[in-house]
């Protein structure tokens, strides 16, 4: 069985074009900084999303998986760092100004993009056992990476058209209002993210 990458794009839709941590934290840093902060948070998804890949084409994932104490450890590392990050993006709608960048804001980072996605254990287990199908028999580290392309891509759509469509409402409309239910809604959804995560 060779990769299929046709197949994989009807399984991964669901969970690309779903709300999570990245799309949070892409809203948010569209929100914040325009197409800066979005390019951003994309890039370091997308990193978080070649990670996963490269980690279980070499078998690592499928190691730390195997041992429920590293992955028990992972998930609680990813559980506090949503709260965190939750607690800023909040913090931050509270102090939210009109559409131009704040210092009070809190400002999504590269690092902060890959961590969200890297330390979340449903992208994990995402790559684990649903890419695994469709990376054929021999799970080559390329076809891993082939697929996290097609993914990204995705991803990548989405998360721009939606940020546009969101920028440009924002100019009609009180943009602090915008930013302040968009920041304290987004800190909300990442603890509840990781508040779900707890409980799974």
């Amino acid at each position: 069985m060779d990769i299929n990458i046709v197949g994989f794009i009807p399984a991964l839709l669901p969970v690309a074009l779903s709300p999570g941590a990245s799309f949070t934290l892409a809203m948010n840093s569209a929100l914040a900084q325009g197409r800066k902060g979005l390019l951003v948070t994309l890039t370091g998804t997308a990193l978080g999303i070649y990670t996963h890949a490269l980690l279980i084409g070499l078998g690592v994932t499928s190691l730390l998986v195997a041992s429920p104490a590293l992955f028990g450890l992972l998930k609680i590392a990813g559980i506090f760092y949503l709260l965190w990050l939750g607690a800023q993006l909040i913090r931050s709608g509270l102090g939210a100004q009109e559409l131009a960048f704040s210092k009070n804001e809190k400002v999504i980072t590269l690092k902060d993009a890959w961590l969200a996605n890297v330390l979340n254990p449903k992208a994990i287990l995402f790559y684990l056992t649903v890419v695994s199908q469709f990376a054929g028999r021999q799970g080559e580290v390329s076809h891993y990476l082939a697929l996290a392309s097609v993914h990204v891509a995705v991803m990548a759509v989405w998360l721009i058209a939606l940020s546009l469509l969101l920028i440009t409402s924002a100019r009609k409309i009180n943009t602090r209002a915008l930013k302040r239910a968009i920041n304290m809604g987004g800190g909300a959804l990442l603890i509840l993210f990781a508040l779900l995560n707890l409980l799974h």
